[in-house]
């Protein structure tokens, strides 16, 4: 059988093919410049026929590079190959002719990306851009693409075929564009398939799906897998190997077995500590009963009817009641659609809620006017998911940082010397204040966010997918940072996340919800470790890697799923 790893070492194929579908040996990728500085200092890896690798590492370790320059995909203006061999199924990609990588592309390798919308043309239908690449790199006759396009849109479990093939990626859910990145991606049966971070954004249920989906077309068409990703729970559920990367070089790598249970290197039990646990922390005592935040029946219908607009509209979120106390963290964790983020802008009053009641301090927001509502501004902030979109790219951090206290009346030189303070306070230097955002890493320019919503000294914080799109060793530090603020502060947390391991460590509360209702609400060790309702077991279920301990290397007791390095694959013929 081809592509069996049970020892960790893949054997040769069959019928004189090549042992390994991917081979990367001692490459060197640099920047280009008078000054060139190394971003991939010989990096060697491969991946065997019907093989799932898993390349790990934190942002900027060269995961992303690693795979862009397997597809020929590297900015010319900036990165240069420097040296190394680069073989795809036996065939030197590194000195192949642009004509040649075109073809390759497709017929031999394939790449899914982490943001389809970024990947897919808004302004082509789902069909016309299958279409492209089948009349690009085939002979096929235009009856005979239709019928592949439909056939693949089939096997990626999409419904509706021929109003898919109609729809552009704006009128598809995320999950959805992203099965059509995955059409895309194995149209011309490649042999291998790069996957760079493709899960990341999705919520649970449907990352699994997602999985599912690449583990069941991988073991119809003989594929090898080399999946990109920071998240160790994916890794656990999908890898037959794993490697390690930091600053350019593999420190570890071997059967993931092994890299689970007896990591050698330092930096990889470090990253497998970060991962929060799927069992909710202890339970803290309540240290305040003075009510922060507190919503009766709040309603969010879009599109609602009237004289131009006939239906009923879309029940965003329908009747939801919330309570939370100071210096406690209320989660609201769900499925993509399910309304939570509607929930938190509507708290924020960034959108206006059709219905019930919203108290700050015991005032009442729901239905003030924008002018009224300034008062209260001050007094709930919120940290949004992409650090990168949310501050001013023109502004320094400073000038982030104090743009709301001089609004309200501070003196600038006042607000300056707090914002140095704040900065320092969620563990940055003082001195970054003249620093603009571009000169940070993801995980700092997250801390100077939460720096710009602590400057008005608010009562509420909402943090929407704060720490979803981080690392998992920068996620930990970020979320000991918002404990620890709480803890001083004294603040009253409201969480928006799909992650259930990030909720089972700093919520103390948590409300599920599912199409705009909350199904299940109450103490975070009930709800994730009793849970009541079918849906938030399905939830739980869904999470993954959830049979292992990751700090502590090893399973949990219970534990029933193979490992996948004992599991044999039996490629396509």
């Amino acid at each position: 059988m081809a592509g069996d790893t049970r020892n960790g070492t893949p054997q040769a194929a069959p019928d004189g093919a090549p042992a390994h579908t991917l081979v990367i040996s001692d490459l060197v990728v640099e920047t280009r410049g008078r000054e060139p500085r190394r971003i991939l200092d010989g990096v060697s890896l491969h991946v065997a026929p019907g093989e799932t690798v898993c390349l790990v590492g934190e942002s900027g370790s060269g995961k992303s590079v690693s795979s862009l320059a397997t597809m020929g995909l590297l900015p010319k203006d900036a990165l240069t190959v420097r040296s190394g061999v680069i073989e795809v199924e036996g065939e030197d990609v590194l000195s192949a002719s642009p004509k040649r990588l075109r073809q390759l592309r497709a017929t031999r390798m394939s790449m899914i990306f982490q943001e389809p919308m970024t990947a897919l043309n808004p302004v082509l239908s789902i069909e016309k851009q299958l279409d492209e690449v089948l009349d690009a790199h085939s002979a096929a006759t235009g009856t005979e693409r239709r019928k592949r396009i439909r056939d693949i849109l089939e096997l990626v479990r999409l419904p509706d075929i021929e109003r898919m093939c109609r729809s552009f990626p704006h009128q598809l859910s995320g999950g959805q564009r992203q099965r059509v990145m995955i059409a895309m991606a194995l149209i011309l049966e490649p042999k291998l398939l790069i996957a760079d971070e493709p899960t990341t954004a999705l919520d649970v249920t449907t990352q699994k799906a997602i999985l599912e989906l690449v583990a069941d077309i991988q073991k119809r068409l003989g594929t090898s897998v080399l999946f990109i990703t920071h998240d160790m729970g994916v890794v656990a559920d999908i890898a037959d190997r794993v490697y390690v990367m930091r600053h350019g070089r593999i420190v570890e790598d071997g059967p993931i077995g092994s890299i689970l249970r007896e990591p050698k290197k330092d930096y990889t039990r470090d990253l497998l500590a970060s991962v929060p646990a799927l069992s909710p922390r202890p339970a803290r005592p309540a240290t305040s009963a003075e009510i922060v935040l507190q919503t009766s029946q709040l309603t969010m219908v879009y599109g609602r009817p009237s004289f131009f607009r006939k239906g009923e509209g879309t029940v965003a979120a329908k009747d939801i009641d919330l309570v939370l106390k100071r210096g406690r963290t209320l989660g609201i964790v769900g499925e993509s659609g399910s309304g939570k983020s509607t929930v938190a802008r509507c708290v924020m009053r960034l959108l206006d809620p059709t219905g019930g009641s919203i108290r700050l301090r015991n005032r009442e927001i729901a239905d003030v006017s924008r002018r009224a509502l300034r008062p209260h501004r001050k007094r709930m902030q919120m940290i949004f998911q992409d650090p990168n979109r949310s501050l001013n790219p023109r502004l320094t951090v400073g000038e982030s940082i104090i743009e709301g206290p001089i609004n309200y009346g501070v003196d600038p030189d006042s607000a300056r010397n707090k914002a140095r303070s704040l900065l320092e306070t969620v563990g940055l230097p003082a001195d970054a204040i003249d620093r603009h955002p571009h000169q940070f890493s993801g995980g700092q320019r997250q801390r100077i966010a939460i720096a710009r919503a602590l400057a008005l000294e608010p009562d509420l914080l909402v943090a929407d997918e704060a720490v979803s799109a981080l690392d998992v060793s920068v996620q930990a530090q970020v979320l000991d940072l918002l404990d620890d603020l709480q803890a001083r502060l004294g603040v009253a947390l409201l969480f928006i996340t799909h992650d259930l391991r990030v909720a089972a460590q700093i919520c103390d509360e948590v409300a599920v919800m599912q199409k705009g209702r909350i199904v299940e609400c109450g103490p975070t060790g009930e709800v994730l470790g009793n849970p009541a309702e079918a849906y938030t077991r399905q939830l739980i279920d869904a999470a993954p890697g959830r049979f292992w301990d990751f700090p502590n290397f090893r399973p949990l007791a219970g534990a029933h799923e193979p490992s996948r390095q004992d599991v044999m694959v039996e490629p396509a013929r």
